[in-house]
C-alpha cells in the first residue's frame, strides 16, 4: 500500500505541486529557499547543529502551529538545555514566524512531509531522538518512515477539525495501522480526543492535555511597547481602534460596510485589517477604495503621510501584538465557511471578540468563550455592524467581555507542562 501511496504522491507532486511552486517561485520574493529545501536541497551548514546529536524535532506546518509550538519549545529548552531543537515547517509564513518567535530553535527548515523517495533519507540523516507532530500533522509516509527507523513520535496540541476528520478517515482507511506508530496523542480537548479515537487511535494512548496556545506569551507587551506601536502606526489621536484578524475574501466587504457606519458615529475610528494571505494586500486595498475608504499597507508607512482610515497589516508575526492596541477584535474566516481562526491571541490581551458563525475548526474554544460572554457571534454584515456599535457604545459590555476573556485564559494555562510530562516519559522509555 505504501508503494501505491508513493506513486499517487509522485503524480500529485508532478502535476500539482511542482507547477504551483514554479509559479510562486516567479511571483513571490523569498520563495526560492522554500522550493529548494522542500525538495531535499537543505544546506549541510543548516543541518549541522542537529545531525546525529539526538535532537528533538518538532514539525509545525504554518503560523498557527508555530504559535502552539512556541511555549513547548521554551519549556524544552528550559528542561533540556543541552539538547538541540529542530523545527520543520511547510509554509513561508510559518518559517518567518518561527524565526521571529522561537529563538530557542537550533535549526529551522522547510519540508514536504510525504514527498516520495525523500523523507527516509532526511530523517535517517538527522536521527532525532523524538519527533513531535503539532496539531494536525499526521502524514502516512512520515509516520511510516519513523517506524522503520525506530524513532518515537508524539502528537502534541492535537486538534482534529470536522473537515480534517473526513479527510483523515479516507487516509487511515487505506493505512489502518499507521496511527499505531504514534506513541501518544496529547490532544487539546475531549472532542479532539474522541475524533482521534474514532479515526483508529488506541484510547490508551490518547490524553487530553489542553491547548498550549493558552500558554504562549510572545505577544505580551508592556505599556511603553504598546504606546510605541500606537505611535508607529500614527494612531495616537485615533479612537476606537478596530482590529480584524485573518480575514478571507468575502469578509472585507462586510467589514468595510460596517466601518463606514462606525465612522458616522466615531469620526476618528480606524480599522486595522490583517488578510489571512498577505499576497491579497493590494486586492484588499483596492476593495477599500470602492467603499470610499483610504487604506495604507503597514509596510508603506514610511512612504505615505496622507490621512487614512484603514491599515492593512502585511507583515508576519505582528498580528498578535496588534491585538493589544485594539478596542474590539473581529476574528476572520468565520463569516465565510473557512472554519474560523485562533481567538486566543486577542483573548490574551483581554479584548472583546466578535466572530462569525463558522467556527467549526475551533469549536471548543469558541464554545467556551461564547458561553461565558467573552465572545459574541455575528451572522451577517448587518449583525456585524450592530454588534460592533453596541459594544463600542457600552463601556460596561467592553469591561465585562474583557474581564471574562482574561479569566478564561488564566484558568486554562498549563497545557505545556502537561505535554512535557508525556515527552519526558516517552524519552525515558526509549
Amino acid at each position: 500500500m505504501i508503494i501505491l501511496y508513493n506513486i499517487m504522491m509522485a503524480i500529485i507532486v508532478t502535476l500539482v505541486v511542482i507547477p504551483t511552486y514554479m509559479i510562486r517561485l516567479i511571483r513571490e520574493k523569498g520563495f526560492g529557499e522554500r522550493f529548494r529545501q522542500s525538495f531535499g536541497l537543505i544546506p549541510a551548514t543548516t543541518l549541522d547543529p542537529v545531525i546525529n546529536k539526538d535532537c528533538i524535532w518538532l514539525h509545525a506546518a504554518s503560523v498557527g502551529e508555530i504559535v502552539a509550538t512556541s511555549p513547548i519549545v521554551k519549556e524544552i529548552r528550559r528542561q533540556f538545555p543541552e539538547t538541540p531543537i529542530l523545527i520543520s515547517v511547510i509554509t513561508v509564513n510559518g518559517y518567518a514566524m518561527a524565526k521571529q518567535i522561537i529563538p530557542e530553535a537550533d535549526c529551522i527548515i522547510f519540508i514536504l512531509p510525504d514527498l516520495p523517495f525523500q523523507m527516509h533519507s532526511i530523517v535517517a540523516k538527522i536521527k532525532p531522538k523524538i519527533i513531535l507532530l503539532v496539531e494536525t500533522e499526521l502524514w502516512p509516509k512520515f509516520l511510516w518512515t519513523t517506524q522503520l527507523l525506530g524513532i518515537p513520535v508524539l502528537m502534541v496540541n492535537g486538534r482534529i477539525g470536522c473537515k480534517n476528520l473526513k479527510r483523515y478517515h479516507y487516509v487511515f482507511f487505506l493505512f489502518p495501522h499507521i496511527l499505531t506508530t504514534v506513541r501518544r496523542f496529547c490532544m487539546q480537548s475531549t472532542t479532539d480526543a474522541e475524533y482521534i479515537i474514532k479515526l483508529g487511535a488506541d484510547p490508551q494512548r490518547v490524553f487530553v492535555t489542553g491547548n498550549t496556545k493558552f500558554d504562549q506569551n510572545y505577544t505580551n507587551l508592556g505599556q511603553g511597547e504598546k504606546d510605541e506601536l500606537v505611535q508607529q502606526l500614527g494612531l495616537k489621536e485615533r479612537w476606537p481602534i478596530i482590529v480584524a484578524g485573518s480575514t478571507h475574501k468575502g469578509e472585507e466587504e462586510l467589514l468595510f460596510v460596517a466601518f463606514n457606519k462606525i465612522q458616522e458615529r466615531f469620526e476618528h475610528a480606524v480599522l486595522i485589517l490583517a488578510p489571512r494571505e498577505i499576497r491579497r494586500r493590494q486586492e484588499v486595498s483596492l476593495c477599500a477604495t470602492t467603499y470610499n475608504l483610504s487604506a495604507i499597507c503597514r509596510t508603506d508607512f514610511e512612504k505615505i503621510e496622507d490621512k487614512y482610515s484603514i491599515v492593512i497589516l502585511d507583515t508576519i508575526g505582528e498580528l498578535g501584538k496588534i491585538y493589544s492596541i485594539g478596542d474590539i477584535v473581529y476574528v476572520g474566516g468565520s463569516l465565510v465557511p473557512k472554519g474560523g481562526h485562533n481567538i486566543l491571541e486577542p483573548a490574551i490581551h483581554g479584548k472583546p471578540i466578535l466572530v462569525g458563525q463558522y467556527m467549526f475548526n475551533f469549536k471548543d474554544s469558541y464554545t467556551l468563550f461564547s458561553n461565558r460572554g467573552a465572545c459574541q457571534t455575528v451572522y451577517d454584515g448587518t449583525d456585524l455592524t450592530e454588534k460592533l456599535l453596541a459594544i463600542l457604545n457600552s463601556s460596561e459590555t467592553q469591561k465585562a467581555m474583557s474581564q471574562e476573556a482574561l479569566a478564561i485564559m488564566n484558568e486554562n494555562r498549563g497545557a505545556t507542562n502537561e505535554t512535557l510530562l508525556h515527552i519526558k516519559d516517552i524519552l525515558k522509555c526509549s
